[in-house]
């Protein structure tokens, strides 16, 4: 039988730590020049972290690497972050490094990728922007919410056999939203109802008035009114995170660079807040345009071997 060759790599890095995060317990590896390795376990509560950084200081390890694990990494970057060098890595990309990998030695072989150079970190931007980044993707998640809402108004007013959706172009416009409200209200008359209608809207009144007719029951007013709560409630959510963003933005000195942004042709306000919160404001980080487009999921992957094309992945491409 072959005896297995042992894969040695070249030190770069004098002492470092691997990291292996679980939701419920971290796994670290120590390991360098004048130390000896060694292997603890801690748990993900904060006073057990704050001595596994202790522990990294005793030793005087200056680079940490772990793997991107869903959002378990956070709490440990957000203590060790002021004392080393942090690496986050893709998952992934440990794997497609030669040599064995197990999970029972996981911290070990990021520990010793990490002192041979072969890990390539993602990139972390600081904590204003990363404050920034959860404001603006709450909001989108909200704004997703209302449309959702939105489209449950339309099932409503279907199930109760009004067609107002076929002959208003905007069920979020001034006359579909003051003739939901009466008909909630208990409005029948087709007739009153026809007030509402704005000059601007094409289908003519006789179109409007086929439309409005159907069946509204106690429970359809009911689920409309919820509805129209639950938008209401997430419309106020957008306007106190619209707030906490400018807030952002000029505590950190952010709002020259939005401002800036926004004289980019088709960039607003809220879209330059977006692009700082996902890229931040220092392209250091970015070695040229064409990095920050493939981080970005901009451009097309091109990667070829022997006539075979392959999906191109950027190191930096993790989901922060």
């Amino acid at each position: 039988m072959k005896k297995k060759s042992k894969i040695s790599f070249e030190q770069i890095i004098d002492r470092g730590c691997g990291i292996d995060v679980h939701k419920s317990i971290i796994v670290a590896t120590i390991k360098g020049i004048g130390i000896k390795e060694e292997t603890r376990s801690f748990d993900g509560f904060t006073e057990s972290i704050e001595q596994m950084r202790d522990w990294l200081k005793e030793y005087d390890i200056t680079h940490v690497a772990m793997e991107s694990t869903g959002v378990y990494w956070k709490p440990i970057y957000n203590i060790l972050e002021e004392g080393f060098e942090i690496l986050l890595v893709n998952a992934r990309h440990i794997k497609n490094v030669p040599g064995r990998k197990t999970d029972k030695k996981d911290s070990k072989w990021i520990a010793k990728l990490l002192l041979s150079g072969l890990l390539s970190g993602s990139f972390i931007p600081p904590k204003p922007i990363r404050e920034l980044r959860d404001l603006t993707r709450y909001k989108r998640k909200v704004v997703q919410q209302i449309a959702a809402e939105k489209n449950r108004i339309q099932k409503v007013l279907e199930d109760a056999n009004i067609k107002l959706s076929s002959v208003v172009s905007n069920m979020s416009g001034a006359t579909a939203s003051k003739i939901i409200d009466a008909m909630i209200h208990g409005q029948e008359d087709i007739d009153e109802l026809l007030k509402f209608r704005h000059g601007k809207i094409q289908s003519s009144i006789k179109d409007l008035a086929s439309s409005l007719k159907g069946k509204m029951t106690n429970h359809h007013r009911f689920m409309l009114t919820t509805i129209k709560e639950s938008i209401a409630e997430k419309t106020r959510t957008i306007d106190k995170l619209d707030e906490q963003i400018e807030i952002q933005l000029k505590e950190n000195e952010l709002d020259l660079d939005a401002k800036l942004l926004e004289t980019i042709p088709g960039v607003g306000k809220e879209g330059s807040s977006y692009i700082i919160a996902e890229i931040g404001n220092n392209m250091n980080q970015f070695p040229n345009e064409q990095h920050l487009a493939s981080w970005a999921g901009m451009s097309p992957g091109c990667n070829e071997s022997a006539g075979k094309k392959k999906v191109r992945e950027s190191h930096m491409e993790i989901n922060i």
